[in-house]
C-alpha cells in the first residue's frame, strides 16, 4: 500500500474529530427533542457504537488485508467496486450535516453581520485540496489537531462547570422511554465512525492490543462530548434549546469574560480547525472510495465532482436549515445503520484467506 496510516494517528481521529462534529448543533438538538434526557441519548449510541467500533478494530487482528480487498477476494473485483460505490455514495450524503452545521457556526459565531453562504464559500476551496489528499496525510493531520481540541474542550469545560447547575439534569429519565428510544434512534448517524475505520484496514500495521487502544480512544472522545453536553444543559436547563450552539454559548458565564472581554472566542477559532478538518474526512473517504470503484486514482476529478455536489446542496438549502435537518434525522439513521453498524459487523464473514 502506497497509503499508510499508523494506530496512533487513527486514535487521535477517533477521539478528536470523533467528538468535533457532535460539539456544534447536536446538543441543542438533543436538548430540543428529550430535553434533560440529551445525555443518555448520547450515551446509547455511545456505547453502541464502542462496541462496533471494536469489532472493526479486532476484525484488523485478524488480517492484514484492505476491506476492499476481503471484498474482492470474497465477492470478485466487480462487486467490491460496487460496494465502494455505495459506500463512496454514503460518505457524500454523510458530508452534508458535519458542512451545513460548519457553515452555520461560523456565521454564527465570526461574521454574522455577512450572509453564510458568501463567508463559507473558501471551505470548498480548502475542500477540494484536501479530498486529494491520502490517508498519510490525514494521518499527520490528525497528529496537528489533537493537542489543539484537548487544549480547548478543557477550556470550554472548565470555563463552564464552575457555573453550571447540574440539579437541571434532574430528575433522571422524566422523558418517555419511547421518546428517548426514537431519538436516539434517529440520531444514529451522528455516531457512525466505524465506517471511516473500516476504510483504514490494511493501512496501518496492527500490534496486539490495537483493538483495546482504538476502542478507548472512541469512547474517551465520546465521552468529552457527554461532558459538554451535561455541561450545556446544566448552565441553561429548560432554555437550552433556544441556544443555537453550545461552545459558542458555554462560556459565557465565565468570570474572567466580565473582566477582559470574551477570551473563548480564541478556543472557539481553535477548536473550529479540528472541526473543519473532521468535516473534510468525510470528504477524503469518499474520493478514496471512488478512486477504487473506477480503478482511476484522479483524486483530484473526484474531489471537484463531490466538492461541486455538496455546494449545489448547501446552495438549494441555504436559509433551510431546520427542513435539511428534519430530513436527515428522519431518514440518515437508515444508510447509517447500514454502513457505519451492519457492514462492519458482516465483515466478519469475508474471506480473510486467498482463494
Amino acid at each position: 500500500m502506497s497509503e499508510k496510516i499508523s494506530v496512533r494517528q487513527i486514535c487521535f481521529i477517533l477521539i478528536a474529530y470523533n467528538a468535533a462534529t457532535k460539539m456544534l448543533l447536536y446538543p441543542t438538538a438533543s436538548a430540543s427533542a428529550v430535553g434533560n434526557a440529551l445525555v443518555f441519548t448520547a450515551l446509547f449510541n455511545l456505547v453502541l457504537q464502542t462496541v462496533i467500533i471494536w469489532a472493526v478494530s479486532f476484525l484488523s487482528s485478524r488480517t492484514d488485508k484492505s476491506f476492499f480487498q476481503l471484498l474482492e477476494n470474497s465477492f470478485g473485483k466487480i462487486a467490491a467496486r460496487v460496494i465502494y460505490a455505495f459506500f463512496a455514495l454514503y460518505f457524500l450524503m454523510s458530508a452534508i450535516m458535519p458542512i451545513s452545521e460548519q457553515q452555520l457556526f461560523v456565521h454564527d459565531s465570526f461574521y454574522d453581520t455577512i450572509p453564510s453562504l458568501t463567508v463559507f464559500l473558501p471551505f470548498f476551496i480548502f475542500s477540494v485540496y484536501a479530498g486529494v489528499k491520502t490517508f498519510t496525510n490525514v494521518g499527520r493531520c490528525a497528529d496537528m489537531m489533537l493537542p489543539v481540541f484537548v487544549v480547548t474542550a478543557a477550556s470550554f469545560l472548565i470555563m463552564s462547570v464552575g457555573q453550571a447547575d447540574f440539579t437541571n439534569l434532574l430528575p433522571v429519565l422524566r422523558q418517555p422511554f419511547g421518546k428517548v428510544a426514537g431519538y436516539s434512534l434517529s440520531s444514529l448517524f451522528r455516531f457512525s465512525e466505524s465506517a471511516f475505520l473500516l476504510m483504514f484496514m490494511g493501512y496501518y500495521k496492527y500490534k496486539k492490543g490495537d483493538a483495546a487502544k482504538l476502542t478507548i480512544s472512541y469512547a474517551l472522545g465520546g465521552l468529552v462530548v457527554i461532558a459538554i453536553m451535561a455541561s450545556f444543559y446544566s448552565l441553561y436547563g429548560a432554555l437550552t434549546p433556544t441556544r443555537s450552539f453550545a461552545l459558542s454559548n458555554i462560556s459565557v458565564f465565565f468570570p474572567v469574560i466580565g473582566f477582559v472581554g470574551r477570551v473563548d472566542l480564541f478556543f472557539i477559532y481553535a477548536f473550529d480547525l479540528v472541526a473543519l478538518f473532521a468535516t473534510v474526512l468525510h470528504i477524503q473517504m469518499c474520493v478514496h472510495c471512488l478512486s477504487f470503484t473506477f480503478n482511476n486514482k484522479m483524486r483530484i476529478l473526484y474531489s471537484l465532482c463531490v466538492n461541486a455536489a455538496l455546494l449545489a446542496v448547501i446552495i438549494f438549502t441555504n436559509n433551510n436549515y431546520t427542513g435539511l435537518h428534519k430530513f436527515i434525522g428522519y431518514w440518515m439513521w437508515i444508510p447509517a445503520l447500514l454502513f457505519a453498524y451492519l457492514i462492519p459487523i458482516l465483515a466478519w464473514a469475508l474471506r480473510r484467506k486467498n482463494k
